[in-house]
């Protein structure tokens, strides 16, 4: 017999509050998730024990959440969204030079990774879930186009696929280092030195970026087919 096609796991809410009693029951609905997940595992986490948590009924709940995967997805989407909005504010700000905000917005990062990593450890445990789902890749293009239009603006006259080159590889360093730092248990003193070491190797790379898009104005234009004297 062929073998039968993966089951789609529905990720979207099934309808948006339109009132306040609606709205102020979906996010007891999200706050209830997140105790139950941080309490018992992605393994222990059901819509049941959601809706116990949050005191409804387990229909109330399928109203707006088909299934336990929309559930983590809103928890893991609320998140990201909470942490790069933060970031894009830092970023765009003109007040600071893009270094600097590089800097600060490092920072910043590595600091919501620690403050979430009760959370992420759980949602990692159940990330197989959405993480190929269309709505992930949707939302992580959202950040890398964030992080790209930053970097456009820190690197002018370099060429574009280069930017690109660098904006991919600070964010996918950034994120990376941040999740296996703060996954260690670290305390804010530590992750802080974490941060700013990644911080200044960021820039020292960016900065040697636009250093190779500027020519030498100091090196003579020597032509074509005559060498130097040495004399």
């Amino acid at each position: 017999m062929p073998p039968r096609s993966p089951k789609k796991t529905l990720l979207a809410a099934r309808k948006r509050p339109m009132q306040l009693r609606s709205a102020r029951l979906v996010a007891d609905i999200l706050e209830a998730a997140a105790r139950v997940l941080a309490r018992q595992g992605a393994r222990h986490f059901t819509t049941v024990r959601v809706a116990e948590e949050a005191g409804v009924s387990i229909g109330s709940l399928y109203q707006y959440f088909p299934s336990k995967e929309a559930l983590l997805f809103r928890l893991q989407t609320d998140e990201w969204q909470d942490t790069w909005g933060v970031l894009e504010e830092i970023l765009s700000d003109q007040r600071l030079a893009p270094l600097d905000r590089l800097n600060k917005a490092v920072l910043v990062f590595f600091r919501s990774e620690q403050q979430e990593a009760a959370l992420r450890t759980a949602l990692d445990d159940a990330g197989a879930l959405f993480r190929d789902a269309p709505e992930a890749h949707q939302l992580q293009r959202v950040i890398q186009r964030r992080m790209l239009s930053f970097f456009e603006e820190a690197l002018p006259g370099v060429p574009a696929e280069s930017v690109a080159f660098t904006s991919e590889v600070v964010l996918t360093a950034m994120t990376a280092v941040a999740e296996k730092v703060t996954a260690r248990g670290l305390g804010r003193r530590a992750v802080d030195a974490w941060a700013k070491a990644n911080a200044d190797m960021y820039r020292a790379y960016v900065e040697a970026v636009a250093s190779a898009a500027i020519p030498n104005e100091r090196e003579p234009t020597r032509k074509r087919g005559v060498r130097p004297s040495l004399a």
